[in-house]
C-alpha cells in the first residue's frame, strides 16, 4: 500500500527558497563569464559546501574548521542573492567578483575535502556529578570502653656514687701539722682555720681536710 502524499509547508518553503537561491547563483556566475553548464554548476558546489558543512556542525559544535567553511558557504550564497536585487549591474561586472567567481571552484574542492577527510572531535561528555555524601567511617571498638594508656618507658635507676675515700696521711706529716695547729691555739686561743693550715703545709684542700679530721678524732 502506498503511503499518502500530503504537503509540507516548510518543505514547499525550503524547496521555493532553494530554487530562487539556485537561479541567483546561476545568474551571477554567468554574468561573471562562466557560460553554459559552469553557470549551474556553480549553484549546485555552494549548496553541497553548505550541507557538508551543516552536516558536520551537527556531530561537531566546536569544529572550527566546519564553522569557517559554513560560514564561506552561506556568504556566498547569501552574497549572490544580494548581488542579484539589483544592486549590482550583471552587464558590468566588476573585476574583483571576477576573480572570486573564477577561484570559488578550488576553494569549494579544499573546503569539502577537509571536511571529509578531517577526522571529527567529538565534545567530551560531561562526567556525572555524585551527589551522595560518603558514608563514615564505623568505629568498631565499644565505645566505653577506654583507651589503652600509653606505656611509659621505665626509667633506669640512677648509679650510686661511690663514697669519697679520705686520703692516706702519713704520720710525720700528721704529726706536723698537730705541732702548728696547737702553736696557733696557744698564739691566738682559736683553733687554726683549714685554709690557714693548708696554705702552712702547701697541700690541697682535701688532704687538708682529711689532717683536720684526724686531728679533731686524736
Amino acid at each position: 500500500m502506498s503511503r499518502s502524499i500530503r504537503p509540507d509547508a516548510v518543505l514547499i518553503q525550503a524547496v521555493i527558497a532553494g530554487a530562487l537561491s539556485f537561479a541567483h547563483l546561476h545568474d551571477l556566475a554567468e554574468a561573471a563569464g562562466q557560460s553554459g553548464w559552469k553557470a549551474w554548476a556553480y549553484p549546485i558546489s555552494v549548496d553541497l559546501l553548505l550541507v557538508a558543512a551543516w552536516r558536520r556542525l551537527r556531530t561537531a559544535r566546536r569544529d572550527r574548521s566546519a564553522w569557517t567553511w559554513f560560514v564561506i558557504a552561506l556568504t556566498a550564497s547569501l552574497g549572490a542573492n544580494i548581488a542579484t536585487a539589483g544592486l549590482l549591474d550583471l552587464g558590468a561586472v566588476p573585476s574583483w567578483l571576477r576573480i572570486l567567481v573564477a577561484g570559488w571552484p578550488a576553494l569549494a574542492f579544499l573546503g569539502g575535502t577537509l571536511l571529509v577527510h578531517t577526522p571529527a572531535t567529538p565534545a567530551t561528555p560531561a562526567q556525572p556529578v555524585d551527589d551522595t555524601p560518603p558514608a563514615p567511617e564505623v568505629d568498631m571498638r565499644r565505645t566505653d570502653e577506654p583507651d589503652p594508656a600509653p606505656a611509659v618507658p621505665e626509667l633506669a635507676p640512677a648509679p650510686q656514687q661511690p663514697a669519697p675515700v679520705a686520703p692516706a696521711v702519713p704520720a710525720a706529716l700528721l704529726d706536723h701539722a698537730r705541732k702548728l695547729t696547737e702553736a696557733h691555739r696557744a698564739s691566738t686561743g682559736t683553733p687554726m682555720p683549714a685554709d690557714v693550715l693548708s696554705a702552712r703545709l702547701g697541700l690541697p684542700a682535701p688532704t687538708t681536710a682529711a689532717i683536720v679530721a684526724q686531728l679533731q678524732l686524736a
